[in-house]
């Protein structure tokens, strides 16, 4: 007789009652388990596009179960888009100073590479050890600039060879994402010197991002926010243009159309061809600039969206402005992909496939765009 049926054997004659209740209902739990999916992130594949500029924002920082990450990017790779924009917190992957925890990181990165996608990694998000008490988690203040700056050095040697390219920031032109507090042009200069010796530091071919703006038209001394033309012109008098080998940009074209002049008193897809004048005013035309928010929303009840048809429209026209008229383009990533679940309002606008991978037209369009073939929606 085998150790585990004596066992069997004893529990049945000698253990009480409750014992035998407790180890029936852990049988049953055990049996009523469902077997877990195996999730492999190779082999490695190639994205087959005809526009290699063509990009999305994944948004996979809350999504859990690993299948619905390596789903999520296949299905990116196969609509032909191989940029993809991440968030990665600083706050989930560093509790506390100095003790990293990368693993759902390291999941999203592999399945990302093993999809043959290049990843834009956004770091943010401060962790209450960084930050002063009844703080957000967006509040940084100088006494924390290292401690971000340190993070990023790490991120960067961990993740080197897999990620190419950090964002640092984002949107530090808005009060909310500056922890409530009045934007400061100068102060997150200083925190992108710091950020960008770190990463060089960790490895000198990573390519540092300055954070992508939040297109608004605040006027000066607005609480709330700042003009992004305004806060990125006094970045450069802050010295920032050599603390940065890229510019993120954010880009939303709202109820206008794609090929709508730009214009300073205007928020339109073509903004961001004022930041790019920028660059180039301020010697830094060689620089390439990288889309990692834009689109637009076809939510019913949004006073900004369009129809889904002009959506559809809008979007390819601005992948072919990337592509063909927009040599300082390097990427366009729309937002957003898929959220894990519904936002149950105009965000859901924004999605291009649902959160049960249901493939809304936009989708399916823009792989056909990708493979060059005609379109079947429009022309209904």
């Amino acid at each position: 007789m085998s150790g585990s049926d004596g066992a069997v054997r004893w529990i049945r004659e000698r253990a009480p009652a409750w014992a035998r209740v407790v180890v029936s209902l852990w049988v049953v739990w055990m049996l009523s388990v469902p077997p877990q999916r195996l999730v492999v992130p190779g082999p490695l594949r190639q994205v087959e596009t005809l526009n290699p500029k063509m990009g999305v924002h994944t948004r996979l920082t809350d999504e859990v179960e690993e299948w619905k990450i390596q789903q999520t990017l296949a299905m990116v790779r196969q609509m032909g888009a191989p940029w993809v924009v991440e968030y990665f917190p600083w706050a989930y992957y560093e509790p506390s100073p100095g003790r990293y925890q990368w693993g759902h990181a390291d999941v999203v990165v592999d399945h990302a590479v093993a999809q043959g996608l290049t990843v834009l990694a956004r770091i943010d998000y401060v962790p209450e050890w960084a930050r002063p008490e009844e703080t957000t988690t967006r509040y940084l203040d100088e006494a924390g600039y290292d401690d971000y700056a340190a993070f990023v050095g790490a991120f960067v040697e961990h993740f080197r060879g897999r990620v190419q390219y950090v964002i640092i920031w984002n949107e530090p032109n808005l009060s909310f994402e500056w922890g409530y507090r009045q934007p400061d042009p100068e102060g997150y200069t200083e925190l992108l010197r710091r950020a960008y010796l770190s990463a060089k530091e960790a490895n000198p071919d990573v390519i540092v991002l300055a954070a992508g703006l939040a297109p608004t038209l605040a006027p000066v001394g607005d609480p709330w926010g700042m003009d992004e033309l305004i806060f990125m012109q006094r970045m450069y008098d802050a010295g920032a243009g050599q603390w940065f080998d890229g510019l993120a940009a954010h880009s939303y074209g709202l109820s206008f159309s794609a090929d709508e002049p730009p214009a300073e008193d205007r928020l339109n897809w073509r903004r961001v061809e004022l930041l790019r004048d920028m660059m180039v005013a301020n010697g830094d035309g060689d620089k390439l600039v990288y889309i990692t928010e834009a689109g637009w929303n076809d939510h019913p009840r949004w006073t900004k969206a369009v129809s889904s048809y002009d959506r559809i429209q809008n979007t390819v026209d601005a992948y072919e402005m990337a592509l063909h008229d927009w040599e300082w383009c390097a990427a366009l990533c729309v937002w957003a992909f898929r959220y894990p679940w519904p936002a149950r309002s105009f965000q859901d606008g924004f999605t291009l496939v649902t959160p049960e991978f249901v493939p809304k037209p936009i989708y399916s369009e823009l792989v056909r765009y990708a493979q060059g073939e005609p379109f079947e929606y429009l022309e209904r």
